[in-house]
């Protein structure tokens, strides 16, 4: 793989992959980490006399309906604040950068092209091919969309020059510690809503930490399995994925560690209650760390934290997710932190200075971290020879 910062790219027409899907709330970028650290790539770009084209994705585009809620057009304003550059309103039609004098151009999202058939999500290289023919070389910049290998992120590297942007360079190098780690004890905190997806990478994650912290939403699938009372608590029902879940357990018993200690939605009350005191109709909605979880995070040497407590977003249920920041801050462990949604309440609480390294990326960070691999990345490997 070549790095752009060791490479000299002037005078060409770029590809500059990104990712620009950052969350909006009532209309407005309510966390634009996703941007600011592609920045340094584009002003580069910029700098050398090349004429810059950027993609990305943003949000899930599924049918008509759907493109109007995820257009790229509110990223193309915040971008004005830095650059002169033009919208290119349809993702299929980019000759307008041939007849522009712009040096910097926006394509709207690039998942557009998934209707009424997939293009991009299936890795369409004829699609791939298109984007391609308007340019000299290909940057990908997107490390966040690295596991996925569709049109924009894997599919242009068959056709042009490929190049690994400075956001995905120092991603790579950032996370290096926990591909190779030998540093141990070696704990992982794994959170969020929903486990169903994420299977293999906690059996991933299983053969390479010392202890595996479970929380949040991904917990209360393994208490049910465990058969404690969760009420009517968001877990999976997918029979295949508590069979899984059941084998986890039954093979790394001794590794899983939770908090018995949730906030729960009682009626119109939220309590503090033990995992033996929830009943029918309570739903969980922030697990509340304990003395033991502090005692394996205070014995680590390096921790990855990938998702939250709780629903962070809401006032009332922070409590998880903030004594868990606080107790991570004053380990003597290097925190690493995976992106998505882990890092949006990192920022909203203002820990970010507080760990060795906050990624941009979420499932990718997890993939990456849980087997050393992302499939847009093996996918540009295999094709080099061509570039």
């Amino acid at each position: 793989m070549k790095y752009l910062s060791k490479e000299k790219i002037e005078n060409k027409k770029v590809l500059l992959r990104c990712d620009f899907n950052v969350p909006i709330k009532d209309g407005n970028i309510c966390d634009d980490s996703k941007i600011t650290k592609s920045l340094d790539t584009i002003n580069y770009l910029l700098k050398n006399n090349n004429r810059v084209i950027l993609l990305s994705h943003f949000g899930r585009v599924k049918g008509e309906e759907d493109k109007t809620k995820n257009s790229l057009k509110i990223v193309y304003e915040y971008l004005k604040k830095y650059f002169d550059l033009e919208f290119i309103s349809n993702p299929l039609d980019l000759t307008v950068v041939n007849n522009s004098s712009k040096k910097l151009f926006l394509v709207e999202n690039t998942r557009y092209t998934d209707v009424p058939e997939k293009r991009e999500s299936a890795n369409d290289l004829e699609l791939a091919k298109y984007w391609a023919s308007f340019a000299d070389a290909f940057v990908i910049d997107a490390f966040a969309s690295l596991h996925r290998a569709h049109s924009s992120t894997a599919g242009i590297s068959k056709y042009l020059p490929t190049f690994l942007g400075f956001l995905v360079e120092k991603e790579i190098e950032s996370l290096k510690p926990l591909i190779d780690n030998d540093d141990y004890p070696f704990v992982v905190i794994m959170g969020g809503a929903k486990v169903d997806d994420k299977i293999k990478i906690i059996e991933g994650m299983l053969k390479k930490c010392d202890k595996l912290i479970l929380t949040g939403g991904i917990l209360n699938t393994f208490l049910k399995v465990m058969k404690y009372p969760i009420g009517d608590s968001l877990a999976s029902s997918d029979e295949e994925v508590l069979e899984s879940v059941k084998k986890i357990i039954t093979e790394s018993a001794s590794k899983i560690v939770f908090s018995s200690m949730f906030t729960v939605k009682r009626g119109n009350n939220n309590l503090e209650v033990d995992i033996h005191d929830i009943k029918d109709n309570d739903i969980i909605y922030d697990n509340i760390i304990n003395d033991k979880v502090k005692e394996v995070v205070e014995s680590a040497k390096v921790i990855f934290l990938n998702g939250t407590p709780g629903l962070y977003e809401r006032e009332e249920y922070t409590k998880g997710t903030k004594n868990l920041f606080d107790t991570l801050s004053k380990s003597e462990a290097k925190v690493f932190v995976g992106g998505g949604d882990t890092a949006s309440a990192v920022a909203k609480f203002n820990y970010k200075d507080k760990f060795a390294y906050v990624s941009s990326g979420g499932g990718a960070t997890l993939e990456y971290v849980a087997d050393g691999k992302l499939k847009a990345l093996e996918f540009i490997m295999e094709n080099e020879i061509q570039n």
